[in-house]
């Protein structure tokens, strides 16, 4: 038996994720760069820079008590509104390929998506930790206190447009609704909702198909005709994309559908140990096109060059750290670092289900990047903070 004197010895260090988060970065890195070897692109080498500083920042978010994101959420979400203002109203927002999404500070451009995520994880977990919940009238209380802290960042990613991030942030809030006990007709009722919005799609989507029939379009060739006419706030590039998944015959397989043919193609000509870096066809000859290959589509060229124990093995360490983000949840001290957590593993589930999903065929193209491997330096220092709070949690989960 123990002496009352003897205490016992509590780890302050969580070495899973920080190691499993090495694993894959350093993946990463080594694919951006076969992704990129045949035209000589050099932006692993930005890739590895941007890593140092995610790992700098994640150290210190580990090492700062993860109460003080809760004591200063509404600053944080503040800060993430005004970026996103800024980057849709402002001469300051950056337009690639027709969408806004880039903030240019002069000296660097990103974007304020990624912070708006962790802000939203962040006065979630806040605002169901200040309430209470239970009954039908709190809970229509704690709902209406969340639709507006997230609606607000919702609409203005919406807007750049972004769908596939917008689509993030309710994934994750209702993850954190989940754990907090809140009435199951809310549950029931937003099921419902959901199958109407995808029926809402479904539908929205036919009628494009019957308006390019009509006036004898090509998808391709669109130009934004469609979405003049039509209610429903998707762009037509978005249409073509969803047309592209679910009936790909009618899309242009060298426009919208090229992308999603190639990838394939990749995953699937890997076989079980993958051709070798840099040896994979479709990255080094094009066929993969080389704006995408080294960041939306990083898992088909490591599919193609690592085979299907490579793409094993990234898939298993992502399993290992969502796995031990859940244990690490269930050890938290307080419910503000179980949500905190919860909404951590929600996020990162989504953008690696999303993403390996759409480069295998299973889901349309929707631009949401593979953590630590697709190359990005807002992103990856934002998944670096996140871990970092994570750990955090770990850290401060008993008195010491």
């Amino acid at each position: 038996m123990l002496h009352s004197s003897q205490k016992h010895h509590h780890p302050r260090v969580d070495l899973i994720n920080p190691i499993c988060m090495l694993l894959l970065a350093s993946i990463g890195i080594l694919f951006i760069y076969s992704a990129q070897y045949s035209r000589g692109g050099t932006e692993w080498h930005s890739q590895i820079a941007w890593l140092f500083i995610g790992l700098s920042i994640y150290t210190a978010v580990s090492l700062t008590d993860y109460a003080l994101f809760m004591k200063y959420s509404h600053w944080l979400w503040l800060t993430a509104v005004v970026m996103l203002i800024l980057v849709k109203f402002s001469p300051l927002g950056v337009t690639i390929y027709g969408a806004t999404r880039w903030l240019n500070l002069g000296f660097y451009t990103f974007q304020p998506v990624e912070i708006a995520k962790l802000a939203g994880i962040v006065i979630s977990a806040s605002i169901l930790t200040r309430s209470e919940v239970g009954d039908v009238k709190d809970s229509l209380q704690v709902l209406a206190k969340m639709a507006l802290a997230i609606s607000v960042p919702f609409l203005l990613i919406l807007a750049q447009p972004d769908l596939g991030s917008a689509l993030v942030i309710p994934i994750f809030v209702f993850a954190q609704l989940y754990a907090s006990n809140l009435s199951k007709r809310f549950f029931t009722t937003a099921i419902l909702v959901f199958v109407a919005l995808v029926g809402a799609i479904l539908i929205d989507n036919h009628n494009y198909v019957k308006f390019l029939d009509e006036n004898g379009i090509d998808p391709q060739n669109i130009d934004r005709r469609y979405q003049e006419t039509t209610w429903f706030p998707l762009k037509d590039y978005q249409r073509n994309r969803i047309l592209t998944f679910v009936n790909p015959d009618k899309a242009d397989p060298r426009g919208t559908g090229w992308n999603r043919e190639q990838s394939i193609i990749s995953v699937a000509s890997g076989g079980l140990f993958g051709k070798g870096v840099r040896q994979g066809s479709q990255a080094q000859l094009g066929y993969l096109p080389r704006s995408v290959a080294h960041n939306d589509f990083i898992f088909s060229v490591l599919a193609e060059e690592a085979g299907f124990i490579g793409s094993a093995v990234v898939i298993s360490l992502f399993g290992i750290v969502l796995a031990n983000s859940l244990r690490i949840a269930g050890q938290a001290k307080d419910r503000f670092g179980t949500l905190l957590v919860l909404g951590v593993v929600a996020l990162f589930s989504v953008h690696v289900f999303v993403n390996i999903a759409m480069t295998i065929g299973l889901m349309p193209i929707t631009g949401l990047p593979l953590p630590f491997l697709s190359h990005g330096g807002t992103f990856m220092v934002s998944c670096c903070i996140l871990l970092g709070l994570v750990q955090s949690v770990y850290r401060y989960r008993k008195d010491f």
